[in-house]
């Protein structure tokens, strides 16, 4: 199955960076966010080597009650400049609530326009019989899967210190109705310089789903902030015309300070 998914989305898709099965893919606590942060990232689109600001993501965490627990409320909004529209106008949002000891979703919520596609998509996610309730159907699912959006928080608590170079890093994710089996390889560390400033960070590459605007394999190329927030800070993938670099521009009540960042 195809994935047609438009520039924003990326900013949704790839941000994380999951464990293998193996490592406590069910047991892992939070330790890298709190209530309250907001990340922001900025998508800019190339040709012929020319840049250009095409849209932004924001992410917001607050915590609230679903059926009595408490839960982070997670969302992901996602929209293009005035000026892109003319081209691919895109409005996105995601929510994930996830519960807060154990980083589990119980519900999902998709509501897109992206080019003139709509799609809305409620999932709901039952942990005791491991299976995800959508507007479509009843689906089994692994016992820890994730879906987009909280992958992206569950799996900032990775520690990849117990990683070598060149490792393949498995997950599971629920979308579109279906489960898939991927993975990230773990490529290190470098120092990068950003919109932002320059950061000691973590590189990895994703691998991607064969779609109408991006290339299957691993041709996309990501770097986290190397301290204990993990937040992305770049985000570098060619695309069927051209190619995109994505940058944090800004972020508020991040739960550690930002001691990756060598200079502005």
């Amino acid at each position: 199955m195809k994935l047609n998914r438009p520039l924003v989305f990326l900013l949704f898709v790839i941000m994380y960076f999951p464990l293998k099965a193996g490592d406590g893919f069910c047991n892992i606590r939070n330790s890298a966010f709190s209530n309250g942060e907001m990340i922001t990232l900025k998508v800019f689109y190339t040709v012929v080597g020319a840049y250009f600001g095409a849209g932004e993501a924001t992410f917001n965490t607050t915590l609230e009650k679903m059926a009595g627990k408490p839960v982070y409320h997670i969302v992901g909004d996602g929209k293009t400049y005035s000026f892109y529209d003319n081209f691919f106008k895109v409005r996105d949002k995601y929510e994930t609530y996830i519960d807060t000891a154990t980083l589990q979703p119980y519900r999902f919520i998709r509501n897109v326009y992206e080019g003139g596609y709509k799609k809305y998509e409620n999932v709901t996610f039952n942990k005791t019989t491991n299976s995800a309730v959508t507007n479509q159907g009843v689906y089994k699912v692994p016992e820890c899967v994730q879906d987009v959006l909280s992958a992206v928080y569950y799996s900032r608590n990775i520690d990849f210190n117990k990683y070598k170079v060149g490792d393949r890093i498995n997950f599971s994710m629920f979308l579109d109705n279906e489960v898939y089996e991927m993975y990230i390889r773990y490529l290190g560390k470098e120092t990068i310089k950003t919109k932002y400033g320059k950061f000691k960070a973590i590189k990895f590459k994703p691998l991607l789903i064969k779609g109408t605007i991006f290339e299957g394999g691993e041709k996309m190329t990501v770097w986290v902030s190397d301290d204990r927030n993990h937040i992305p800070v770049r985000i570098e993938s060619p695309i069927s015309v051209g190619s995109v670099k994505i940058d944090m521009i800004s972020y508020r009540n991040l739960r550690y300070p930002l001691t990756s960042l060598v200079s502005l």
